[in-house]
């Protein structure tokens, strides 16, 4: 079997994702397909933790534009994630892989309070952790909680799985013209361009944390990236001892 190169990973899902074509709600076929190209990681012996994002549900910030307060949305957004995650977890465990929910806010009855050491030891074991609630705080993006935990779990990369397959120097479903980059630095992402938002790249940069901007809906692709291949675009700096 070939060589992984990643065998610790931060996997963030963007919650729309979830929804499948219509991007809202929860699609059972979207579910399966996500839980299956998780369960071929798990094939090859890879720990891994998902971070999920909640647009499929609720977004904080889009309430907030609305007139809602933006602590009241954030902390509904956060529960957004929660139901994700717990919606995953079913898919998962359908196909035969072991996981567990933390969350950021405690809610015994769903699921287990977030322990960092906890957390390592379920991904030992093989269990797939996922984790819930941002970090608990309003003002945080789940980029940023992923940048966070993928820090506090030592992950050897923070792949990003969206709709798109990487980095654009601008909106490609806008402009035909689109240039797809294949690796950047840092301070690209932080001095502007559209990708997550700063403070979770600063913490990745601080804390050597490669990034993977990649398409999770192509069959396979995260498998790639794990592996090595040129997958997505890569966020990092050229001195990485990671990369």
């Amino acid at each position: 079997m070939p060589k992984v190169k990643y065998k610790r990973i931060l996997l963030k899902l963007s919650g729309e994702v979830f929804g499948g074509k219509h991007r809202f709600g929860l699609d059972p076929a979207a579910m399966d397909f996500i839980a299956d190209e998780i369960k071929k990681l798990r094939r090859r012996k890879i720990e891994i933790a998902i971070v999920i994002g909640g647009g499929n549900i609720f977004r904080g910030l889009k309430g907030s534009e609305k007139g809602m307060d933006r602590a009241t949305g954030d902390y509904m957004g956060m529960l957004a994630t929660v139901i994700n995650s717990l919606a995953l977890q079913d898919a998962l465990e359908r196909e035969g892989v072991w996981s567990r929910v933390q969350t950021a806010i405690e809610m015994k009855s769903v699921a287990e309070p977030f322990i960092r050491r906890k957390a390592l030891r379920h991904m030992q074991k093989g269990r797939v952790v996922i984790l819930a609630a941002g970090t608990g705080n309003p003002y945080f993006s789940t980029d940023t909680t992923a940048a966070l935990r993928a820090a506090e779990l030592d992950a050897d990369v923070l792949i990003k799985a969206t709709k798109v397959d990487g980095v654009y120097d601008k909106d490609p479903a806008m402009n035909s013209d689109a240039r797809k980059f294949k690796r950047l630095g840092y301070m690209r992402i932080m001095r502007g361009l559209k990708v997550m938002d700063s403070t979770a790249a600063s913490l990745c940069r601080d804390n050597d944390i490669p990034i993977i901007v990649l398409n999770l809906l192509k069959k396979g692709n995260v498998e790639r990236a794990v592996m090595g291949k040129k997958v997505g675009t890569l966020i990092t700096d050229r001195k990485s001892r990671r990369v």
